[in-house]
């Protein structure tokens, strides 16, 4: 039948108490954005936003200067620009990476880990400690795939935050 809409459930599941079993406690119902159409506007269209560009990440430091000194000289960053005492901002291809004097005391707690993609995971890594750079740990592989291996080496900051090294290492073909 045209104009009609093909509804979809999904069962809402109640955890279960010990020894038993979850249960269906009733279902949630959506159709497709598209089926949704009142005139020309969407009737959906507020819950049609979906994130995925990452523009900014923040990683908290309590000396911006010393910061700023290890991302952009031992790291070797490209750094944008700084406001005294307060913040720097550094280019990741694209993505800013802003250094940051944590604004209130719920704020102030370690970042996430930062992965920086890299073409070859043992030359970074002999650059890096040449340059006094504490590793936690050598590169090593840690997941084996069909049609590459990853490997990671994890560091720290000036300001003890977790970083790390990631490569993707092609597998030979198989020909």
């Amino acid at each position: 039948m045209k104009g009609a809409v093909t509804a979809y459930k999904i069962p809402l599941i109640a955890h279960a108490e010990k020894g038993g079993a979850p249960a269906a406690v009733g279902y949630w119902s959506f159709a497709a954005a598209s089926q949704l159409t009142s005139g020309k506007k969407i009737m959906n269209e507020p819950k049609a936003v979906s994130l995925a560009e990452i523009g900014q990440i923040s990683v908290n430091v309590h000396d911006v200067d010393r910061a700023v000194a290890f991302y952009k000289d031992t790291l070797g960053m490209n750094h944008l620009f700084t406001v005294p005492g307060r913040m720097a901002f550094f280019d990741c291809s694209g993505i800013r990476l802003m250094l940051a004097i944590p604004e209130r005391p719920d704020l102030d707690h370690p970042s996430s880990i930062l992965y920086f993609k890299v073409q070859d995971i043992e030359t970074a890594y002999e650059a890096l400690v040449s340059r006094k750079v504490r590793f936690e740990t050598e590169p090593m592989l840690v997941a084996p795939m069909a049609t590459h291996d990853l490997w990671l080496a994890e560091f720290r900051d000036s300001e003890n935050n977790v970083l790390a090294l990631m490569c993707e290492k092609p597998k030979a073909s198989k020909e």
